[in-house]
């Protein structure tokens, strides 16, 4: 056998061998087993203003236990055992999901037991440890399990405060005793917490808090009785089918009405702080102390064109107008971004010891930090500049900490500026940091968790030192993917710019096969968003779906049109405005028509999916421009914008009795009639978000019009369709496979 002919066998040998570990990458491996699972950091509660902190971990039972680390040099030492966390006569430590501890550093509250909410795991259970007596007892144990909500300590460290059946507790630590606060709740009068909508949009789940010297608690009152309810139908769980009740104000329905009260913890007497407007007519979307007697409150219009920071003083009754902002299309509270908490409250920052407030506004050309002053209403700009603000993240003494990226819109980096308004920006995040890097930052400003990643690194989590970013402790690695990644040949991600025929110039990244050969044809799936809350093209972890799909041929892509949260100045984020589902689906189609144009694109293999507001993008680009798309997968779509809540909708469309033109412009079922390709359709029964209503709807359009399609229902699912055994297997493997048929040579 000649050298050259044995070369060539072990070259084809090789070469199979190399197909193979491609091949190797399978959804059951992703989805069904732990090989490619990511690792992320637990959440992370500082105390010491922030020279320590605390995570909840397990230790070799896989019981809880609390582990304190040493934010100076990463060192860690057990915070609360899990033997502490066994009650009496128990042979399991509590499972613990949050705690809190008291400012006095001698108890610890610890939540578990929890039943959903809404969204989110928010009614449960509470049991107190006191280091000082070494004991662990259960709080409001007089009442049934997993029924109570938002309990924190009183400042004195001597009583908790809770939510049960939608009325507010106090309970004594040293007796038990407990003194019941307000008696009117129901599920349509509301205490302390608040209803689907205003969690969902707002993200607002607790509704009350303490005064510092604990005279007080100030509360939210929501008035849901004229809200209308939807009824989901669970027909699995039982030999009947049961209707799962939920208040929901679709649009141009009356919302809950609001009201801030302020108890007397003392003699329980409650007064209603006197705020202008009418209740059906403005939302309350903030409230916080900011002194012993002064609180602030945030009111914004139901149009949600101008926002209104009052200031009251509890002893006098004083109301006072701080500041006002409008906007000729809306106002944010906290504005959606990659790098930004929604379900942090919507507290405003204070700062120059709580004489001054932060506001992010976007009054000009592009959005800007200013300080308030609570006492005048004068603002000074901290953050001048042709740049977007993408997030506030925490104060220093001298200085504000904050997410930008001035030269690029598809990644994130720390900044600083100092808060007398008078420096200039300074980039924190080394350069060697390329991608997305978000922050959680301790109270005193000197150290952060830093979260990174970039397209072809995996989330990596660390403990820096600010503001030199020196590293502390490494704190997730992804070692274990990243090994398993380097099994594989991994495709290889870009970014690129495309200039409609309209002149918007957008942003894209570009996922290719890892045999790609441009002078080949390939099926291109374009994944699609395009609202107010959600950027695609971003530098962060690519995630193991799309290398699935290139490893199957496919060139993914995904654009940010106008009207997406990229850091494009406000006109490019407020331009969509009333015309949600009309200009973003037509800079998307007009962007993937000089997609199309490149030498390697199939146009006839043209596929494109999306979830959300990306289901609902997926239906009009199918509907609208069915010469570009031939195949569609949409998942969980909005199809007719009056069937969505009010708060988000009317927020980026106008008041349906304003602009009803435009409510049925912007909707997908409005062009189901023009349907000529493949269209695969899903929805979870349970979607308590977009309503199943939604697909049946748009179902019965496609009848009338007799336009076959394909379609899976998900029992129960809700919008993420996770919930039950394989689900998420399936689902993707189901969205693959109708790619794979629909895209054969």
């Amino acid at each position: 056998m000649s050298f050259k002919f044995k070369y060539l066998i072990c070259i084809l040998v090789l070469s199979n061998l190399l197909a193979y570990a491609q091949e190797e990458l399978s959804l059951e491996a992703i989805y069904n087993s732990s090989k490619y699972s990511s690792d992320y950091q637990s959440q992370v509660f500082w105390i010491s203003q922030g020279e320590a902190y605390i995570t909840i971990a397990h230790n070799k039972n896989k019981e809880s236990q609390l582990i304190k680390h040493s934010s100076k040099n990463g060192n860690e030492s057990i915070f609360l055992s899990s033997q502490a966390l066994t009650p009496i006569g128990a042979t399991k430590a509590l499972n613990v999901e949050a705690f809190s501890l008291s400012d006095d550093n001698t108890k610890v509250l610890i939540f578990t037991n929890s039943r959903k909410v809404w969204r989110s795991n928010t009614r449960g259970d509470y049991w107190l440890y006191d280091f000082k007596e070494s004991k662990l007892s259960q709080i409001g144990k007089q009442f049934p399990a997993s029924s109570l909500m938002f309990a924190k300590f009183s400042n004195d460290s001597h009583k908790v405060a809770y939510v049960h059946d939608f009325n507010i507790y106090i309970e004594q630590l040293d007796t038990g005793t407990t003194k019941q606060l307000t008696s009117d709740g129901s599920t349509t009068h509301i205490n302390g917490t608040f209803d689907w909508v205003y969690e969902e949009e707002f993200g607002m789940r607790d509704g009350f808090s303490w005064s510092s010297d604990d005279e007080h608690i100030a509360f939210w009152q929501l008035d849901a009785s004229q809200t209308g309810t939807f009824y989901m139908i669970n027909t699995t769980d039982s030999l009947y089918s049961k209707p799962i009740p939920i208040q929901y104000p679709k649009v141009g329905q009356s919302p809950s009405k609001a009201k801030v009260g302020i108890i007397n913890t003392k003699d329980g007497a409650n007064h209603w702080i006197p705020i202008p407007g009418d209740p059906v007519q403005h939302y309350l979307p903030g409230m916080q102390w900011v002194s012993k007697d002064l609180l602030l409150i945030q009111q914004i219009n139901r149009k949600q064109n101008q926002l209104i920071v009052y200031s009251y003083q509890v002893n006098s009754g004083e109301l006072k107008k701080v500041y006002t902002e409008n906007h000729s299309a809306w106002v944010d509270l906290r504005y959606p971004d990659i790098s930004s908490n929604h379900w942090g409250g919507n507290d405003l920052l204070l700062t120059d010891s709580n004489k001054y407030f932060l506001r992010m506004t976007e009054g000009d050309a592009w959005r800007h930090v200013y300080k308030i002053s609570i006492a005048t209403g004068e603002k000074i700009l901290l953050t001048p500049g042709t740049y977007d603000v993408a997030a506030i993240y925490a104060l220093s003494d001298q200085e504000l900490y904050f997410s930008a990226s001035p030269y690029n819109a598809t990644q994130r980096y720390l900044y600083s500026v100092p808060l007398n308004g008078k420096g200039k920006l300074k980039r924190v995040t080394p350069k060697d940091y390329r991608g997305v890097n978000t922050y959680d930052i301790s109270p005193n400003g000197k150290y952060a968790i830093h979260n990174h990643s970039n397209t072809e690194m995996p989330p990596s989590v660390q403990l820096v030192r600010l503001p030199g970013h020196q590293l502390v402790s490494k704190l997730v690695t992804n070692d274990h993917l990243k090994e398993s990644l380097a099994e594989l040949e991994l495709p290889k991600t870009s970014f690129f710019k495309v200039t409609t025929e309209e002149g918007i110039e957008i942003d894209g990244r570009i996922t290719k096969p890892v045999d790609f050969d441009p002078n080949k044809k390939y099926p291109i799936v374009f994944n699609v968003y395009g609202e107010p809350w959600g950027q695609m093209a971003t530098d962060s972890w690519i995630g193991m779906f799309d290398i699935y799909l290139a490893s199957k041929g496919f060139v993914i892509i995904k654009m940010d049109n106008r009207g997406t949260p990229s850091l494009k100045g406000s006109q490019w984020r407020k331009s969509i405005y009333k015309k949600v589902g009309v200009i973003n689906t037509r800079d998307q189609a007009l962007a993937a028509k000089q997609v199309i144009k490149w030498p390697f694109v199939d146009k006839e293999r043209i596929s494109v999916w999306g979830w959300s507001g990306g289901g609902s993008m997926t239906l009009n680009l199918m509907f609208k421009y069915p010469e570009l798309y031939q195949t569609g997968i949409s998942i969980a779509p909005v199809s007719n914008q009056l069937l969505y809540n009010n708060v988000y909708q009317e927020r980026y469309m106008g008041l349906s009795t304003e602009n009803m033109k435009g409510y049925i412009a912007g909707s997908p079922v409005t062009y189901a009639k023009n349907l000529e390709g493949n269209l695969l359709l899903i929805h979870g029964t349970g979607d308590d978000n977009v309503h199943y209503q939604n697909a049946e709807y748009l179902i019965n359009e496609l009848i009338r019009n007799n336009k076959q399609f394909d379609m899976m229902s998900y029992p129960n699912r809700s919008h993420g369709i996770y919930e039950g055994e394989n689900t998420s297997m399936h689902l993707y493997t189901l969205i693959s496979n109708y790619l794979l048929e629909h895209n054969k040579e």
